[in-house]
């Protein structure tokens, strides 16, 4: 089996609705995200995927959807303020956690067919939380 990781780092903000802890507060990271993919064997270029390939659809979308932006669970009170102001956020289905956020990324590596086996979303330089797919 052939792994290739891809680091990809941005930065976002979110809030933790139902926390009692001080990331219920809208507050900031330098995330860094670890995209790993896999394939039985190598393309007619001796590659799992080009480095650039993996840069050109994940990095690209993450700069574009978001990187600088306020990642919120849909049912935060703060985004009818967010659109009044016409700040950048993004709407999550569930709580914008780090787990959350890697199986975000991890689905839309999957959506453009990169073979994708896991991401994992360092929150700061000691967490890190990881998803690997349906099992």
């Amino acid at each position: 089996m052939y792994t290739v990781t891809k680091e990809i780092y941005f930065c976002y903000g979110h809030r933790l609705l139902q926390y009692d802890g001080p990331c219920r507060h809208l507050h900031g990271h330098n995330g860094k995200v670890e995209v790993e993919l896999e394939r039985d064997s190598l393309d007619g270029r001796g590659m799992v995927v080009d480095f650039a390939d993996i840069r050109n659809v994940i990095k690209d979308w993450i700069d574009r959807t978001l990187d600088h932006t306020m990642l919120l669970a849909k049912d935060d009170p703060f985004i009818p303020i967010f659109k009044e102001k016409n700040e950048r956020f993004y709407v999550m289905n569930v709580n914008p956690t780090a787990e959350a956020i890697a199986k975000l990324i991890f689905d839309y590596a999957h959506s453009r067919n990169l073979p994708v086996t896991r991401v994992t979303l360092w929150e700061t330089e000691s967490s890190f939380a990881s998803y690997t797919g349906e099992q």
